[in-house]
């Protein structure tokens, strides 16, 4: 069945391609982009300016949007990365393209459009291959994914561990408590007793953390290949829209766990999060995500909170499992979906991506290698959800 039947099928509200108002594109001044997307309700922290500009400084960065008449449909930042001896180009579209209203009845036909014009552009009259990671769904299946795929798009690398844990944020204080499995619950009430406060910090602040994290990274001995390094960029956005969040856990005045979370859009995302030695007696860790599923629930928009995957190890995979509880999801990130018009864009483009595989994999045997990383202990693909 094609993509247009099926939502006149599974939505009969949705116009089919031929009744909808034209799709335009427009290429946004790069300094007006994190402006434009900030109230959409896809919006992520790798669709921003300031993330992609710090975190891939060699890269084009090319901000989008869609408009129907005069409303804005949604927006891509597309990155794109020049491949060796000018051999060709790769554009990249990370969680994206994103919907500025996720709820419209025509969601998936509207995020099929967007696709049209970026295959249009990259792929037909640029001759690159172009790339699209969506992210997790929220449903039993991932309609955005499926499209690509049946859109002619091809599989291409994945997460070795693609699983992202997201709470259900809409619930109350009594019907999330239920939601955690009771190992979690168990140790939620451990940690009230414990005598902790939880407090949101000012960006200011932002140095108490880097301290909080350095240590424990130091400590548990993780391989950190994370974004780190644009924590300084995001936290001196001056949207507070945009600007993630600090919260802190103090036990007897010192502070021993804290966390930074992009809280935009109808997806919250726990982006970074540190404790010191004494926080896993206090189920400390515990204490700050309950308090910060509360924030986020009386505070902001959002209606889910993302946890992220787990790097592998079981540990983490346990915790954030029990947090997900009964009334959340746990569903994978799909491959990379990528697309070329002609024969040359996919050979240069695919032989670029298994280079980059490869030196991820070395990367991955090295870390394990040293005697001073921990090593990732999840099965893979135990399907324990």
């Amino acid at each position: 069945m094609s993509l247009a039947a099926r939502l006149i099928a599974d939505r009969p509200e949705a116009l089919p391609a031929s009744a909808a108002p034209p799709l335009s594109l427009v290429k946004l001044a790069p300094e007006a982009w994190d402006a434009a997307i900030a109230r959409f309700d896809d919006v992520c922290q790798e669709q921003l300016m300031v993330f992609a500009g710090a975190r891939w400084p060699g890269v084009v960065q090319e901000p989008l949007l869609f408009m129907e008449g005069g409303e804005v449909v949604g927006g891509c930042l597309v990155m794109v990365q020049p491949l060796p001896l000018k051999l060709g180009a790769i554009a990249v579209a990370k969680w994206a393209p994103m919907l500025a209203r996720a709820n419209r009845p025509d969601a998936l036909l509207a995020y099929s459009r967007m696709i049209d014009l970026m295959v249009a552009e990259y792929a037909e009259r640029r001759g690159m291959m172009l790339s699209v990671l969506p992210r997790a769904a929220l449903g039993e299946r991932n309609d955005q994914y499926e499209h690509l795929t049946g859109r002619g798009f091809r599989a291409g690398a994945k997460l070795l561990f693609p699983d992202r844990y997201i709470v259900n944020l809409r619930l109350s204080d009594d019907e999330q408590r239920r939601s955690f499995h009771q190992k979690w619950r168990y140790h939620l009430n451990k940690a009230d007793r414990a005598g902790l406060a939880f407090e949101r910090a000012e960006p200011a602040r932002r140095a108490e953390f880097d301290a909080l994290y350095a240590q424990m990274v130091d400590r548990k001995k993780f391989p950190d290949h994370s974004a780190y390094d644009t924590v300084p960029a995001l936290m001196e956005i001056a949207d507070p829209a945009l600007r993630p969040e600090l919260f802190f856990v103090r036990h007897e005045g010192e502070v021993v766990a804290g966390a930074i979370i992009f809280k935009a859009g109808e997806r919250a995302v726990y982006l970074y999060g540190a404790t010191s030695a004494d926080a896993l007696e206090l189920r400390a860790g515990y204490f700050l995500h309950w308090h910060i599923i509360r924030w986020l629930r009386d505070n902001t928009e959002a209606r889910w909170y993302d946890l992220g995957g787990t790097d592998g190890f079981q540990g983490l995979h346990q915790f954030k499992k029990g947090m997900v509880g009964e009334r959340g999801i746990i569903a994978p990130v799909p491959p990379v979906a990528n697309y070329a018009a002609r024969l040359w864009p996919r050979l240069v483009g695919e032989a670029a991506f298994a280079g980059r595989e490869l030196a991820h994999q070395i990367g991955r045997q090295l870390d394990r290698l040293r005697p001073d990383r921990a090593n990732p202990d999840q099965q893979r693909g135990s399907g324990d959800r």
